[in-house]
């Protein structure tokens, strides 16, 4: 690994990955390699998380295809030197700011979404110039031999490098011999902190995209109809396991009730009275997580829901009412079906409790009034949110995606990609026609000058 990862060095300092021609050619052959295995890809990822064809176009190889049609559309412009002001004291020299590749870059997946969390990222650093070795989950094992077999089939090794097998062991031997130009991780918090010391060794900088308990507040006067279709839709894709799914709900007292009824109607009307019987309805990863979740049932009381088959690692959409604070279901993110409901009578109640695990990657409102929508937003330090709605803030390209503190750093997605896998160069050009000697020393009785020039 060694010996590939100094080849991809000299590739890259050979220039091969600078030119434009180069980097959307790139661009387009992924678009086509995905295209062309469309069918390969839905087996896959049924394969590992029971995902449908539906549910893998809207948020796998729809949102991938999306970020390459952008990266494409846009390149040039992206690419372009973007010219700043120049201050007095400069005159008259030009300024400018050059995206310049960063060099060789890790993109280490999951497996909640194997597919995109891997080659999303991977859109913005081609389209950046860089050259990138690919560590996919191998928690997903039809997934990650795919894109292995994909990318190695289409893409010349010194470009793009993919790495299969423990993450534990991989990782480390990579990162520990060989100072990468940056580092992509996508994961628990717990290895993200790993992932950062060892980047920190060579001071290789990183984004971090971490998890936390996300929360969701229902006040007084939300729409209850829309709040219950827009968490239940949210919180049961892929069944929870997705690391911007609200974690647990914070109903104002005075509609809990109500809302726990519409709550599980929607359920029902999403998933029937059987939602193992339901091709849109996934199933755990495996039997590790299936286990660490199912603890949680007995942590509240079930609501709604709370059945399982252990042989099909299915847990049914579950709803529980919690009282202890300081269980593990409260303490830990989820991660999967259970949806913990609790109420609160004033703001300061719900918000001591999201104080307990601060900065969370999303937050959740739903009220129609501007002034509570405004007051929660400005409350909660988070990495991204939504009024109104949940998780769909992920969807649009002009908003970066990122956590803050626990739950990540740095940021990615659309134009942010390009600027992650690049380094912004400041540049000052001068001209040699003007070159004034009072710029120069001695500097004794210039100091009402400077003072003038330099503000």
């Amino acid at each position: 690994m060694q010996q590939q990862l100094e080849n991809m060095r000299k590739y890259f300092r050979d220039g091969h990955t600078r030119s434009y021609e180069f980097r959307i050619a790139q661009l387009k052959k992924l678009k086509q390699l995905i295209l062309d295995h469309e069918e390969e890809i839905n087996q896959a990822l049924y394969l590992d998380l029971k995902k449908s064809k539906e549910e893998v176009w809207a948020t796998e190889i729809g949102f991938v295809i999306a970020e390459i049609n952008l990266a494409i559309s846009q390149l040039q412009h992206w690419m372009q030197p973007r010219k700043v002001s120049t201050n007095l004291l400069n005159f008259p020299s030009r300024s400018y700011i050059l995206p310049e590749p960063l060099g060789i870059v890790l993109i280490i997946s999951p497996w909640n979404y194997p597919f995109q969390l891997l080659l999303k990222p991977l859109v913005g650093a081609i389209a950046a110039g860089n050259c990138m070795v690919l560590k996919s989950s191998e928690h997903a094992p039809a997934t990650s031999t795919l894109m292995n077999k994909m990318i190695t089939s289409a893409f010349e090794n010194r470009f793009i490098c993919f790495v299969e097998g423990d993450g534990a062991i991989v990782i480390p031997d990579m990162m520990n011999h060989f100072a990468f130009d940056h580092v992509l991780f996508t994961g628990s918090t717990a290895v993200g902190k790993e992932i950062y010391k060892m980047a920190a060794q060579h001071l290789v900088p990183v984004t971090l995209e971490l998890g936390g308990k996300s929360p969701c507040v229902v006040e007084h006067d939300a729409d209850l109809k829309v709040a219950a279709r827009r968490i239940v839709f949210s919180k049961f894709s892929n069944c929870g396991q997705m690391c911007i799914a609200p974690d647990y709900v914070l109903v104002h007292d005075s509609i809990k009730d109500k809302f726990v009824e519409v709550l599980k109607q929607t359920i029902k009307d999403f998933f029937t009275d059987e939602p193992q019987s339901q091709e849109h309805y996934g199933k755990i990863i495996n039997s590790r997580q299936f286990n660490r979740i199912l603890n949680y049932l007995s942590q509240g009381k079930i609501l709604h829901g709370g059945r399982f088959e252990a042989e099909h690692l299915y847990i049914e959409p579950t709803l529980i009412e919690v009282s202890d604070m300081r269980a593990a279901v409260m303490n830990e993110e989820i991660f999967g079906p259970v949806l913990p409901i609790i109420g609160f009578n004033q703001q300061q109640q719900a918000l001591d409790l999201i104080e307990q695990h601060k900065n969370p990657l999303a937050f959740y409102v739903f009220t129609q009034s501007s002034k509570l929508a405004n007051f929660w937003m400005q409350q909660v330090p988070a990495g991204g949110g939504c009024i109104n709605n949940t998780t769909l803030h992920i969807t649009n390209h002009e908003l970066p995606f990122g956590g803050r503190g626990y739950s990540g750093i740095g940021s990615y997605q659309g134009k942010k990609s390009f600027e992650t896998f690049s380094h912004m160069k400041s540049v000052l050009r001068s001209p040699t026609w003007f070159d004034p000697k009072i710029k120069y020393p001695p500097f004794k009785g210039k100091l009402g000058l400077f003072k003038k020039l330099i503000k």
